[in-house]
């Protein structure tokens, strides 16, 4: 892997911590930040496997749009489109007042996370 490859990474693996130590507590406010924290991990592995091909990609938050970019080095990533629509509005939307995210939700983050985690690390060559 490039070293800026291995920055993402390192980057998203430090979502991915905060996503697990999250996981365990028993707080009930906790929902909004796994949620959070599971697209910035998403978010970050997306832009892992771009950098690794030394694709070009913008600032943005939307995984369907940084999954686009994707496809052409990885097409079977396509069936994840959905999830990562789903996905995609935790980047802000529940950061503020007046939104909150379900223990559901929160749970549905960490399964669609896991699976572009997975993917992701073993498209770079890492264990999953």
């Amino acid at each position: 892997m490039t070293p800026q490859t291995i920055e993402w990474v390192k980057k998203a693996e430090g979502d991915w911590d905060v996503v697990l130590l999250l996981r365990r507590s028993r707080k009930q406010n906790r929902y909004d930040a796994i949620r959070f924290h599971c697209q910035q991990c998403a978010e970050k592995y997306l832009k892992a496997r771009l950098q690794e091909a030394s694709a070009r990609f913008p600032y943005t938050h939307d995984l369907s749009e940084l999954l686009l970019l994707v496809l052409p080095l990885e097409p079977s990533w396509a069936l994840l489109q959905p999830e990562l629509a789903t996905l995609t509005n935790a980047a802000v939307l529940f950061r503020y007042p007046g939104q909150w995210t379900t223990a559901r939700q929160a749970k549905q983050a960490f399964s669609i996370s896991q699976r572009v985690r997975s993917m992701a690390r073993l498209s770079l060559g890492m264990k999953s």
